[in-house]
């Protein structure tokens, strides 16, 4: 596959970005073409097209179906395994903020629940101990609460709400302090 220079550019800061979010630079890359493909491609396609080893492609296209992101589809008349990406944006945020919240949110609210349930049993631990763990319990709950809530809005609503943006505040009424 030949890249026009906007698709070599987007790819390339693409890349630069998934790596700066903790994302391998080749899966980022791999999700940007597939992302902008007028149609799937095979794994040789996309090792040839960005110059990536194959076994790289093979393991970089496992997690992105891990995320959700790609999926493998069948051309007629060709046996190999053909990759192409969702291209609606707001499914692949929601895909991406779904496989982060499963790997990092969710045990890391299990456990601050469990370090919370344990410093509440220990008598000799610090009160402020105690009440910090309670915060950020409190707030990331709060925060998967919110999340889970928002997710199960329809898209023209979410699409209204983000372009409202601090806007919002002023359907919330506000106490003010004489």
């Amino acid at each position: 596959m030949k890249l026009s220079p906007v698709m070599e550019r987007y790819i390339l800061h693409w890349g630069e970005m998934g790596a700066r979010w903790g994302i391998n630079r080749s899966i980022a890359q791999i999700h940007a073409l597939l992302f902008l493909s007028p149609r799937p491609l095979t794994a040789e396609e996309i090792a040839d097209t960005l110059t990536i080893a194959r076994s790289n492609v093979s393991t970089s296209l496992k997690e992105l179906q891990s995320f959700n992101l790609i999926s493998v589809t069948h051309v007629l008349g060709d046996r190999r395994d053909h990759f192409e990406a969702e291209k609606d944006v707001w499914q692949i945020a929601f895909h991406i903020i779904e496989a982060r919240k499963r790997r990092e949110i969710d045990p890391t609210l299990t456990m601050l629940r469990q370090c919370l349930i344990d410093a509440r049993s220990e008598s000799g631990e610090d009160p402020q101990v105690v009440e910090r763990l309670e915060s950020m319990v409190d707030f990331v709950q709060a925060s998967t609460t919110w999340y889970e809530e928002v997710r199960r809005l329809p898209q023209p609503i979410l699409v209204k709400l983000l372009k409202l943006g601090a806007k919002v505040a002023r359907l919330i009424p506000s106490r003010t302090q004489v």
